[in-house]
């Protein structure tokens, strides 16, 4: 398996501890955007129960429990590089975690295009073997998408539509959404997939090969904002919509949605990341 360098959370993460019972007080406003379930020990028993022979072997639930608060906790503090490694650790039960580690890593602190590449596609797996032990599980599916949908805007979406790899983008979101119809992020990655693909080979072709729609997008990222009104990935993807879909004279609207972004107190070191980001692009 390949070795991967982590940077470092670059900002101040003291606001970000969430140490002993703050993760579980936080936890519906940290993950509103996901429904990650809190992992206490019912959790994590279903999960055992459900992963078979996937799940780590001699670990029971308190102590899974425990492994798995304390990977979250490493990640929303912006130890991404301790999150990653403990839900690794864990196979397909720690694989939410792990994946979603890698993935806002590699999205933010990696500048290497080949390097992002490869982590997307390491994080891809992980997810695929998320689904194959934990189908039930939104997550599974969510994750899987993010990683391929990143992958390709990193590949280049033309390249990526040749390659098969929006089919599964959109296999992975629709089933995410059937589990979990209020799961903010698979919305606004949903508005993504149309958007993207319309803004690159148009709405006949889009539409006729691979069913994106620009009212599916708008429909998708308001749903988003609705569910999630104070997330800043959430407003920064709103921006990214408006400008695949209308370019130039929507220019301003996305502006304001950047601006919204950045002026959005975070709640972790994942949102302060995006805020900065929605910062970088209104300077």
């Amino acid at each position: 398996m390949a070795k991967f360098k982590w940077a470092p959370f670059p900002q101040d993460a003291k606001a970000f501890a969430y140490a002993g019972d703050a993760l579980k007080k936080a936890w519906p406003q940290l993950h509103a955007g996901d429904c990650e379930p809190w992992p206490d020990a019912k959790r994590a028993t279903a999960l055992l129960k459900a992963a078979g022979k996937a799940a780590p072997p001699k670990v029971d639930a308190d102590t899974l429990a425990t492994a798995l608060q304390d990977a979250w906790r490493a990640f929303h503090h912006g130890d991404f590089q301790t999150a990653y490694e403990a839900g690794e650790k864990l196979g397909p039960i720690g694989a939410s975690v792990a994946a979603k580690a890698m993935g806002i890593h590699a999205t933010y602190l990696v500048d290497d295009d080949a390097d992002k590449l490869k982590r997307f596609e390491q994080c891809a797996k992980l997810a695929e073997g998320a689904i194959a032990a934990l189908p039930e599980d939104a997550n599974s599916h969510y994750r899987h998408a993010f990683a391929l949908g990143r992958y390709s805007q990193g590949l280049s979406i033309v390249k990526a539509l040749k390659a098969g790899i929006a089919g599964k983008v959109r296999q992975s979101l629709d089933t995410a959404l059937e589990i979990a119809p209020k799961h903010a992020e698979a919305h606004t990655a949903m508005a993504l997939y149309h958007a993207e693909i319309l803004g690159k080979v148009g709405a006949m072709l889009g539409g006729l090969t691979y069913g994106a729609k620009a009212s599916e997008a708008e429909s998708h990222i308001k749903t988003a904002l609705k569910l999630t009104p104070d997330s800043p990935i959430a407003h920064i993807e709103s921006g990214n919509v408006l400008l695949l879909l209308h370019g130039e004279k929507k220019e301003d609207a996305a502006a304001a949605a950047f601006e919204k972004a950045a002026k959005l107190k975070p709640k972790d070191a994942m949102e302060a990341l995006d805020g900065a980001w929605a910062r970088d692009q209104i300077e």
